[in-house]
C-alpha cells in the first residue's frame, strides 16, 4: 500500500488535519480518500487477506469478469459511510450532535465489515461449515467482530477503546444479538449504516450491488446517490423521502435479481457443490475446521486453498483434486431440474435432501445412492421474507414535517406480486448417467408432496450441451 509510515509518525486527534493519508482509485466510485488509522488496519496481512477473497466466490467460473475482490468492496463502504454520516452531518449535525469520531467510527465499520468472512463468499458460511461444526455456531459477522480485536493486538493499532467496541457492535447489528445489544444506544442511526437489521438500507448493499452489477456485465439502473441525498433522521432512524419510495423498491428488487441470475445461478450453484465436497474431502488432511474458531489461524484460510488442492501430488488429496480436476474441465455436478415451491406450502417448507429424493426413486433401473445426488435449496426474497421490505421503512412527505409513515403495496404498484418469497428446490446428479434417474425420482417426490411436478423436463440431451 506505499511507504511505511513509523507508529511515532502518527497521529489519531481527528482536530489535527496533519496525518499521513492516501488516495486509492477506485473502478465504482473513484478516488476514495483513506485516512491514517484506516491505513494502519489496511496495512496489515489480516486485511490484505481481503485481496485473496472473490466477492463473489466461484461465480466468475460462470461470469468472467466477476473477479473482484472483498478488498475492493471493503474499500467502498468505507467510502460511501463516509458520504452517507457527512450527508446527515451536513444538514443534522448540530440538531443530532454529530461529531467526527462518529464519522470515523462508521467509516471503520465500513472498511472491516467483511474480514471475517471465509474463502469462497458465502458457501464457505452456508455450505461448508455446517456440514463439519456438528452444530456449533458460526457467523461471518462474528468473526469479523474477532477478528478487529486481533488485528489490533496483533499490529499494535493505538485507537480509542469506545471507538473500537463500537465499531464492533456496527458490524454485527444486523445479526440479532447485535440489534438487541445496540437497540437503545445513543445515535442508534449510526449503526444501520453499514449494516441495517431493521429495514436493510445500508452502504453494503449500495456497494456490492452496483460493483456486482458491472463485473458480472449486466445494467443496473438502481441509483443509491438519490438515496444519499433526500434521507434524514427522524426519531433516532434513517428515513426517507416519499417520492423516492420507487429507488428504494429498486433496490430490493435489483437485489432480488442478482441472487436469482447470478448469485444462484444453477451452474455456480453446481460449483459450489463441487467445491463444498472438494473442502470436505480435504478438511482432515488440510485441518481446515481447526482454524475457523482462531482469528490467528483463520486469517490465513483464503480462495487459494483451491490451488493447494489442486497442485498436491498426496494421495491424501486425490478425492479433493480430481473433483478440483473435474470442475476445470468443466465436468460439473449435472443439473437435473428445479421445482418452485407452490405459495401455499411456503409456511411449513422443510429443505429438500438427497434422502428425500432416494426414498422417492421409482422401480427399476439402477439403485440410487444419497452420495450421487445434491441438493440446493434456494431462497429469494427482498430481505423480509414474503412481506414487501417498504413496510419496515420510514418515510416522510416534507422536510419540514416531523410525521413519518410506511407505504403500503397498493400505494407501490398494482403489478406488485402478493409473496416477495422464492424457494426454488434444484437437484443435480454427480454421475452424468444417473440423470434421467435422478430426475424421475425427483418429480416423483414433488408429485407426493405437492401433488404436481415442474412442466420443464432435464432430458440427457440437453445435459449433453456445454453452457456457461
Amino acid at each position: 500500500m506505499g511507504e511505511v509510515v513509523p507508529k511515532s509518525m502518527i497521529t489519531h486527534n481527528y482536530s489535527d488535519s496533519r496525518v499521513s493519508t492516501k488516495n486509492i482509485k477506485d473502478n465504482v466510485h473513484g478516488f476514495i480518500h483513506v485516512d491514517s488509522l484506516a491505513l494502519e488496519f489496511i496495512d496489515t496481512k489480516e486485511f490484505q487477506r481481503l485481496r485473496d477473497l472473490k466477492q463473489l466466490g466461484v461465480t466468475h467460473l460462470v461470469y468472467p469478469g466477476a473477479v473482484h475482490s472483498r478488498f475492493e468492496h471493503s474499500l467502498g463502504v468505507y467510502h460511501l459511510a463516509e458520504e452517507t454520516v457527512n450527508e446527515i452531518r451536513k444538514y443534522q449535525g448540530l440538531e443530532l450532535d454529530i461529531e467526527k469520531f462518529d464519522v470515523n467510527t462508521v467509516k471503520l465499520a465500513g472498511l472491516l465489515h467483511d474480514v471475517g468472512h471465509g474463502p469462497f463468499s458465502h458457501m464457505f458460511e452456508s455450505g461448508f461449515l455446517p456440514k463439519v461444526l456438528n452444530g456449533a455456531k458460526w457467523s461471518h459477522e462474528d468473526m469479523s467482530e474477532q477478528m478487529v480485536d486481533h488485528i489490533v493486538a496483533e499490529n499494535y493499532i493505538d485507537m480509542d477503546e469506545d471507538m473500537l467496541k463500537r465499531v464492533k457492535d456496527m458490524i454485527v447489528s444486523s445479526t440479532a444479538r447485535g440489534s438487541a445489544n445496540v437497540k437503545n444506544v445513543e445515535k442508534r442511526f449510526l449503526y444501520d449504516v453499514v449494516a441495517n437489521g431493521r429495514n436493510g438500507i445500508d452502504v453494503d448493499k449500495f456497494d456490492y450491488i452496483v460493483r456486482d452489477s458491472r463485473a458480472c456485465g449486466l445494467s443496473c439502473s438502481f441509483q443509491f446517490e438519490r438515496l444519499l441525498q433526500t434521507m434524514r433522521v427522524m426519531d433516532n432512524e434513517i428515513c426517507y423521502r416519499a417520492k423516492e419510495y420507487l429507488t428504494v423498491h429498486k433496490l430490493f428488487v435489483t437485489r432480488a435479481d442478482l441472487h436469482r441470475t447470478v448469485y444462484t445461478h444453477a451452474k455456480v450453484k453446481a460449483i459450489e457443490l463441487m467445491v463444498v465436497d472438494a473442502l470436505l474431502k480435504a478438511n482432515d488432511h488440510l485441518q481446515i475446521i481447526s482454524k475457523v474458531m482462531d482469528p490467528a489461524e483463520f486469517w490465513k484460510l483464503d480462495d487459494t486453498i483451491i490451488k493447494r488442492i489442486e497442485i498436491s501430488n498426496g494421495p491424501e488429496l486425490k478425492e479433493a483434486r480430481d473433483l478440483i480436476l473435474k470442475i476445470r474441465r468443466r465436468e460439473l455436478y449435472q443439473y437435473c431440474n428445479e421445482f418452485i415451491v407452490p405459495k401455499d406450502q411456503l409456511e411449513h417448507f422443510k429443505e429438500i435432501t438427497p434422502e428425500d429424493i432416494v426414498c422417492s426413486q421409482v422401480n427399476g433401473g439402477e439403485i440410487l445412492k444419497e452420495e450421487d445426488i445434491a441438493v440446493t435449496n434456494v431462497k429469494i426474497d427482498l430481505t423480509k421474507g414474503k412481506n414487501n421490505p417498504l413496510q419496515s421503512i420510514k418515510f416522510f412527505q416534507d422536510y419540514d414535517t416531523n410525521e413519518t409513515f410506511s407505504i403500503e403495496d397498493d400505494r407501490i404498484s398494482q403489478l406488485l406480486p402478493s409473496c416477495n418469497l422464492d424457494r426454488i428446490v434444484r437437484v443435480y446428479s454427480k454421475k452424468p448417467e444417473l440423470v434421467a434417474r435422478v430426475s424421475d425420482a425427483f418429480e416423483n417426490f414433488q408429485q407426493k408432496i405437492y401433488g404436481r411436478k415442474t412442466q420443464v423436463h432435464a432430458t440427457p440431451e440437453k445435459k449433453r450441451k456445454r453452457m456457461l
